[in-house]
């Protein structure tokens, strides 16, 4: 006859522990899978704050508040503004 420790199956308490780890483990990593592919879809519906076209201030806007402080001279600011029409024909 086979002896039992009380706990059933034969198993010692050791390998109750290490089943209850195992079993903690695996429920734990399926819980983080499933976030991590729950914020990768949602990142790529809306991304992070001030990256919609919406929030984003144009380079132009950006550039006559830059001039309006005193940041850049005359020249600098029409040398700029110039170069950004240029790029925005291309």
């Amino acid at each position: 006859m086979m002896w039992n420790d009380g706990f059933g199956y034969g198993w010692s308490w050791g390998g109750w522990v290490l089943m209850v780890l195992a079993m903690v483990a695996f429920w734990t990593l399926v819980i983080v899978a499933v976030m991590a592919l729950f914020r990768s879809i949602r990142s790529d519906r809306n991304p992070p704050y001030g990256t919609n076209d919406t929030d984003r201030r144009s380079a132009e806007t950006i550039l006559d508040e830059r001039f309006a402080r005193g940041e850049i001279d005359v020249d600098e600011y029409r040398i700029r503004r110039d170069h950004l029409r240029a790029a925005q024909e291309r």
